[in-house]
Parts: C-alpha cells; structure tokens; sequence
C-alpha cells in the first residue's frame, strides 16, 4: 500500500504547528480529563453505560464548566450506576430525574434522549455500531450520517414530537441545518479519537473523518491563524477549520482542539490587535492582527 505523503508546511504553518505542539507536549492528561465532562465517561467500565453517559454528558455541555460538570453530576446520581439497564424504562427514568432542570433541558428531555440512545442501542448493539452503519451508508459522508443518527435517536425517543418548547429540539444537535453542532462534534472526539487518556477511541470511526468542534473561542483564534476567514460558527466553518489543521495531521487533525482551546482561553483571543491581552501569546508571530 503506498504511503501517503504529508503535505509540505510553509515558514508559518511551520510556526504555528510548533506552538500547537508545544502546549500538547505539556499537556497534563489526567489534569485535563479532571477539568473536562469526559471525566464521567471514564467513570463507568461498561461500554453501553459509557457511550450513553458521553451522550448525556455532551448534550448537557452549555454554560460554564462548573455548573455543567455540577448538572452532569446530578443527572448520573439519580439515574443510577447502570445507566442503559436504567433507560430501557422511560417512566422509571422519569421519576428519577424529577424536577431535574439544566438551562432549556428539563428531565423529560434527558429521559426522551436517553430511551430513545438506548433503543438504538438495541437495534444495533451499540450507538458506536449504529453510527458507522450511518458512516458506511453515507459512503464516508459525516454529516450525512450524524444526520441519519440523530435522526433514528430523535424518533425513537420522541424528541421530533410537535411542542412548543425548545428543549427537544436544542437537547440533541441537528447537522442538517449546516450549525457546528459543537456538542456533537464533541461526542464524537471523545468516543473516536484514538485513547490518549482524555479521548476513548471507543467507537470504529476514523479519526480522519472528524470535524473540530468550534465555539466563539475556537473560531476567533482559528480566524486569527488563518485557518478560516468565515464570520458565522456555522458545519462549513467547521470543515475549513479542521481542514487547516489536516495539513499538520492527516489522520488525526482534531487532536489540536486542546490546543486551540486551551491558547483561545487562556489570552482570551481577541478579534483585533490588543497589546494587553496579546502579550506573551505563543502566536503573536503569526496572529494575522502581528504578523506583517
């Protein structure tokens, strides 16, 4: 089989690939995950409990780190340790999640997600396995698979019943309007990416298919690097984003979201030249507010 041949990097792909190493290479994995709501992923060893808490635990990922990881908490400490035997009964998970309520998703939208992740489950012996039969379909389309998926998950839970509320719609992205589904695109790092400590590489996906999950931090540095000019957060924004990084890693160009995200926060990038917030930033040399 012949090799694939990486493309050639310019003086400043060159730059920029240095930083985003560098703060990889420093990266304190356990630290990381500890931080991060994949944490109650780690949690449980069944791989059916597991994949349903990821779910859960991405859907639920809107607002702070503290109070999503306090929600996320509280949601598992009433389903339950088993949470696929617990979602097989939506009028027991009902009455465990009563009250629960985290921004626009109440317990009825936890319960209709989880019976209806659960029911696919059933069908194809894991929500991993269903995905890459979306995948395999699509002829290696991504969105039109995580189209086809959530899809089976909306309907067999009743999350595309008529209501006026947004939680059924908001609790689980929908690709086919062209957002960047972040919180989607999140699950699928976490279950795909190959095992480093903080990622699973539990489901049979190539990492090479996956989308960087943006967010307002990620897509400003992203426009500052160069990597998109796109004003919207938007699956297209997404796409070039990630393809920019595909220069650095073919195979696994998600592997420098930490990096992204972690540099975004940390200067709190701004949209134009700020000599404040832009002091000591490892990207100033190549920033496009900097760089001649």
């Amino acid at each position: 089989m012949k090799s694939r041949r990486l493309p050639v990097l310019n003086n400043r792909e060159r730059a920029i690939l240095a930083v985003l190493d560098d703060v990889r290479a420093r990266c304190d994995a356990e630290v990381r995950k500890r931080n991060d709501p994949v944490e109650y992923v780690h949690r449980f060893t069944n791989p059916l409990d597991r994949e349903l808490v990821a779910l859960l635990a991405s859907a639920l990922a809107f607002g702070n780190v503290k109070t999503i990881r306090a929600k996320i908490e509280e949601a598992l400490d009433r389903i339950g340790p088993e949470i696929a035997l617990a979602s097989t009964d939506r009028a027991t998970l009902l009455r465990a999640l009563r009250g629960f309520k985290h921004r626009l998703f109440t317990a009825s939208d936890v319960a209709s997600l989880l019976v209806g992740a659960r029911r696919v489950q059933l069908d194809h012996g894991s929500l991993g396995e269903a995905l890459r039969a979306a995948f395999d379909a699509s002829g290696g389309d991504l969105r039109n698979a995580l189209i086809s998926w959530t899809t089976a998950i909306r309907k067999a839970g009743g999350l595309d019943r008529p209501t006026t509320r947004r939680g059924p719609a908001h609790i689980l992205g929908d690709p086919s309007k062209g957002s960047a589904v972040k919180r989607l695109h999140l699950l699928l790092r976490w279950m795909i990416r190959p095992a480093d400590g903080v990622d699973l590489g539990a489901w049979p996906l190539p990492a090479s298919a996956l989308l960087i999950p943006v967010d307002t931090h990620i897509h400003k540095l992203s426009r500052n690097l160069g990597f998109t000019s796109r004003r919207d957060v938007s699956w297209r924004t997404s796409a070039e984003i990630t393809a920019a990084l595909s220069r650095f890693d073919p195979s696994d160009p998600v592997k420098y979201d930490f990096s992204l995200c972690h540099m975004g926060m940390l200067q709190r990038c701004p949209s134009r030249r700020d000599p404040v917030r832009c002091e000591g930033c490892g990207i100033v040399s190549v920033c496009r507010h900097w760089a001649p």
